[in-house]
């Protein structure tokens, strides 16, 4: 029985810690924001399950390693609060795909977006006519938003598209 429980009790006290952790974090924890924060998902996940079934290591190792990563993103949100180039640095640029019902083909390319990928994303966002559409967004993140105003002549607010980048 002694076998079966100690995993147990690693996989409870594991998950525990990583619960605590993510409520000192914040939402921000697990959310889909960048490539680092993907990066620190994986590893914690990673981490979380050695810490579990490697019985043959102190509890206290994975707990560590699990508490380093988490101040690991702590930290590095800190640095991309307070300076512009750590953001540069560590999160992806959206990149804008679609201007005024144009698709920018060489976006599309450099983002290696297929067109097909695109109309499946304006299919999903209720678009019927690429004129209603103001802009699409690759999003840092990897997702796609669809700016459009269906039968309307309202223009995009500046601010919509701040730290988008519109040219290659």
């Amino acid at each position: 029985m002694t076998y079966l429980a100690e995993p147990i009790f690693r996989a409870i006290l594991a998950i525990l810690v990583v619960v605590v952790l993510c409520r000192i974090n914040g939402l921000r924890s697990f959310s889909k924001m960048s490539s680092f924060d993907f990066a620190l998902t994986v590893a914690t996940g990673s981490l979380l399950a050695g810490t579990v079934q490697n019985t043959d290591t102190g509890i206290g190792i994975g707990l560590v390693s699990i508490v380093a990563v988490f101040a690991i993103q702590y930290f590095t949100a800190r640095l991309r609060q307070s300076f512009g180039w750590a953001q540069r640095l560590i999160d992806n640029e959206p990149l804008l795909l679609v201007e005024r019902g144009q698709i920018l083909h060489d976006h599309l390319k450099a983002a290696r977006v297929t067109e097909d990928d695109l109309m499946a994303k304006l299919r999903a966002a209720n678009t019927f006519s690429l004129a209603d559409v103001r802009a699409v967004v690759l999003e840092t993140t990897g997702d796609i938003s669809v700016l459009h105003a269906p039968g309307s002549d309202r223009a995009l607010h500046p601010d919509i598209l701040n730290g988008v980048r519109t040219r290659l």
